[in-house]
């Protein structure tokens, strides 16, 4: 596949970065969202149409994409994610994301949770994940498809 094929357009996660992660699971479940069985006791994970929702401690999840909490660039709670279906995908949709401006944060690795991941900037700073999760399945349609 070839790097300009290699970044779909989808939103697979988003992981809001919260300072109390009970209180935020709570607000989540009374609202009416159905939390996933693939939650953890350290990361609450919420099905939303055609992807997931995350919550993850903000410090936590700062130091996983590799930046300060706090300070300038400031980190804004939250990341947005792409899960692809192998290593390979996201090497190449992280070339088509430096190649369309974005800037290397944390160059993808082996993770300690079994998967492969890294993180871009846009040019706002927003950050983006590329990962690949062979725990999490993708529908025929794509989509992810969380327990």
């Amino acid at each position: 596949m070839t790097a300009s094929k290699a970044f779909p357009a989808r939103l697979s996660i988003v992981t809001l970065g919260v300072g109390d992660l009970g209180r935020s699971t709570e607000f989540y479940e009374a609202l009416g969202w159905q939390r996933s069985a693939a939650s953890q006791e350290e990361i609450v994970w919420f099905r939303t149409s055609g992807s997931a929702l995350g919550l993850f401690p903000v410090e936590a999840l700062a130091a996983d994409a590799g930046v300060p909490a706090g300070g300038e660039p400031s980190f804004r709670g939250f990341t947005l994610a792409v899960n692809l279906e192998s290593r390979e995908l996201v090497d190449a949709a992280l070339e088509t994301a430096v190649a369309a401006g974005a800037t290397v944060v944390k160059p993808p690795a082996a993770t300690e949770w079994g998967g492969y991941s890294g993180y871009f900037e846009d040019p706002d700073g927003h950050l983006w994940e590329l990962a690949h999760n062979p725990f999490f399945p993708f529908t025929e349609d794509g989509r992810l498809d969380l327990p």
